[in-house]
């Protein structure tokens, strides 16, 4: 089987079994065995922030990382991503969390699989290539704007009643409640961002994440020991122990397996399955399944530019469908390739899909000997860590470049996107801007579909024409927002003529919108007594027109290979400079 041909297969670990092929040995084992450590030390604490943003308890996000984020790694199609909890899935999961519990994210998970396994098996990892940069970008940076947005009580130490469902109440909410910020929390917050965002420039080798956290718990331990109170993990979070005593934080222990839908759900009760149920979730399982496919996919791209590899795009929707499939029995929600913590496992050295397998185990590690440590971490740490992803997803500098240079069209979808997913919703966002690209680019496509006289040209019509006969060039794709017109604007230049040709040899497409308005053309011309040639056709239009059996009718219409054959019978008196040397 050729490469391309495996690009586009599907295949259960396609990326494993291509390293296996190329050659795989203990010094690569080493390089993603450290990249593995250091992605698994960054997931740590970020998925329990992103589980926390998703609404539900912190382990979660860590039994998503582990369960998900293995068995992706294992089984994808894509060498370097690493999988796992992550921030486009915020303004989705949480509103399933606080609607339906716990049980119903993991069942909206389960039935998001399925969806990702259909497109695998449909073979539609090319899904990304149908889908504009400006629509990419619009969603990314209006997710960043909701995850932030929802950072903010967190951050500042507000105390909120209720966090209002639509954006712009979130806004009034948290102006009305900001006043009454908690400075101990407030300060914990900015040093934590001031580390995330200042350490990188030291250039060291430890991920910023690390630095920070710890900062942020000491600084609300000295604000704890001077009598401020500083909300933690510990303090917010609570669960049982087997001896029926209670636990500050999270459990050190591995995930059970426990049927989803068991799971508890908005009132603390299991969810009753029913096909009601599935009803209710389709949407929220279908915004799941897209997001992650865009987002697993776009991951692999940007991956690809950067290693010089090739992924296997259905391979990767294969792997997040299998991943996905499993963790919601283990407490597991959604999962997909995140490109921050893939480019780092890059960066680290990653030579293959098992640094993202240890990157699993080592979070596995961090769940049952840090436990009790993690439960130190300040929510607002947590929310400054959140607000970082955040920046870094909305792509702020790529997004004021394309405002700057890109074509009013683009920068119109953008910013319809974007406004959409903040005020709106993702699902409305995503498809509403695919819909308004797709009407500019046909747009732009009709106007660059256009008709010449060329009768005068030499260079096409190396003689005097008959008199009352005229030769038109046809350029670009016939299609149904193009055709109409410009059959009508030649029908009106050529009422007076004898005979017409068509050189049509620059028109590569003709749907059923353009054959249609050829075929009132063709039915005008008979009308008036115009003859007409159709000269030179390329392969599709001339398909076209076989399968809608328009034949040629003496007199009336014919058809010829070239444009010389057409002109033949045309041409009165050849032009005097064919006779020249010059010419020769």
């Amino acid at each position: 089987m050729s490469r391309h041909a495996r690009l586009h297969s599907l295949s259960f670990a396609s990326a494993l079994r291509e390293v296996f092929r190329e050659g795989y040995d203990r010094r690569a084992l080493g390089q993603d065995l450290l990249a593995g450590l250091t992605v698994g030390v960054i997931a740590i604490p970020l998925s329990m922030a992103l589980a926390i943003a998703s609404g539900v308890r912190p382990e979660y996000g860590l039994y998503t990382a582990i369960i998900a984020g293995f068995l992706i790694a294992l089984s994808g199609g894509s060498r370097f991503s690493v999988s796992g909890p992550t921030a486009a899935f915020v303004v989705i999961l949480y509103p399933v969390a606080q609607q339906f519990g716990l049980a119903g994210l993991l069942v909206a998970t389960l039935m998001s699989a399925v969806i990702l396994l259909l497109l695998a098996f449909a073979r539609l990892g090319r899904l990304i290539e149908y889908i504009p940069e400006p629509v990419t970008l619009g969603f990314t940076s209006g997710i960043a704007i909701v995850i932030a947005t929802l950072q903010i009580p967190d951050f500042f130490g507000l105390q909120l009643a209720e966090m209002p469902e639509a954006w712009l109440l979130k806004l009034a909410a948290l102006g009305q409640a900001l006043p009454a910020f908690d400075g101990a929390t407030l300060l914990v917050a900015a040093l934590t961002l001031a580390t995330l965002i200042l350490w990188p420039r030291l250039r060291l080798p430890i991920p910023g994440h690390l630095p920070a956290l710890l900062i942020g718990v000491g600084v609300a331990w000295i604000a704890s020991s001077l009598g401020w109170s500083v909300e933690t993990i510990g303090s917010r979070f609570s669960y049982l122990l087997p001896d029926g005593s209670t636990g500050q934080g999270i459990p050190p222990f591995f995930p059970e397996f426990v049927w989803p839908w068991q799971q508890p759900g908005p009132s603390g009760e299991p969810l009753d399955w029913s096909w009601a149920l599935v009803r209710e979730l389709l949407p929220a399982a279908f915004s799941i399944a897209m997001l992650g496919a865009i987002e697993s996919l776009l991951c692999a791209v940007v991956l690809d530019g950067m290693t010089g590899k090739r992924h296997h795009a259905n391979g990767e929707l294969l792997g997040q469908g299998v991943g996905n499939l499993v963790a919601p029995f283990f407490g597991g929600f959604t999962a997909t390739a995140a490109i921050a913590r893939s480019a780092a496992n890059y960066r680290a050295g990653a030579r293959s899909p098992i640094a993202g397998m240890v990157h699993a185990l080592v979070v596995l590690a961090g769940l049952l000997v840090l436990a009790p440590l993690l439960a130190y971490l300040p929510m607002a740490s947590m929310a400054a860590l959140l607000l970082i992803v955040a920046w870094n997803m909305s792509e702020a500098p790529k997004v004021v470049q394309l405002l700057k240079r890109a074509p009013r069209g683009d920068v119109l979808v953008l910013l319809t996107c974007l406004s959409l997913t903040v005020l709106f919703d993702m699902v409305i966002a995503i498809f509403t801007g695919i819909m308004l690209a797709s009407l500019l680019f046909m747009r732009d496509l009709a106007g660059m579909t256009r008709f010449t006289n060329i009768s005068q040209q030499q260079k096409h019509v190396p003689g005097q024409l008959r008199s009352g006969w005229q030769v038109y060039k046809l350029s670009g794709p016939l299609f149904f927002a193009a055709a109409e017109r410009v059959f009508d604007e030649l029908h009106e230049q050529c009422q007076e003529a004898k005979g017409v040709v068509l050189y049509m040899d620059a028109v590569p497409l003709l749907d059923a919108g353009g054959l249609n308005a050829l075929e009132h053309f063709i039915r005008a011309c008979d009308r008036e007594g115009i003859e007409l040639v159709v000269a030179d056709l390329q392969f599709q239009p001339l398909r076209a027109l076989a399968r809608a059996g328009m034949v040629p009718v003496p007199g009336q219409l014919s058809f010829t290979s070239t444009l010389v054959e057409a002109l033949q019978p045309l041409i009165v008196e050849h032009a005097a400079a064919d006779s020249s040397p010059a010419t020769h």
